[in-house]
């Protein structure tokens, strides 16, 4: 058995999926999860905004010793998706401890940008 790493509660402020892409890549981001565990991660995810209510409980599964790399654009609840140029922030809450990493591609120029940033964990 692989004993599970890092924190269950971690948070990213800013999100934001640019609204164009020039050239081949698409502008995009991704919370990427590193399970360490032997077991299953349960990750449950919630969106807020700054003009509406959260999108919350969006489940993801990462199995043990894997790794997960997580389109935010992917994130939906019923008819509820992230939109596309408007700011949020994400909230990560696994039922093991995970390490938990955000990244963003930013396509929008000829010229691309490319963020990436371990998320804030809250000590257990």
């Amino acid at each position: 058995m692989y004993q599970a790493r890092g924190e269950k509660h971690w948070f990213i402020p800013d999100g934001f999926i640019p609204p164009d892409s020039t050239g081949a890549l698409t502008s995009h981001e991704s919370v990427c999860v590193l399970n360490c565990s032997s077991e299953e991660a349960l990750i449950r995810f919630t969106i807020f905004f700054e003009d509406r209510e959260p999108i919350e409980d969006i489940l993801v599964v990462v199995q043990g010793r894997r790794t997960k790399h997580i389109r935010t654009s992917s994130l939906v609840k019923g008819d509820q998706a992230i939109p596309i140029g408007v700011p949020y922030a994400i909230e990560v809450l696994s039922d093991i401890p995970i390490i938990v990493q955000y990244s963003r591609l930013d396509s929008t120029q000829a010229e691309n940008t490319l963020m990436s940033t371990i998320a804030y964990p809250l000590k257990s």
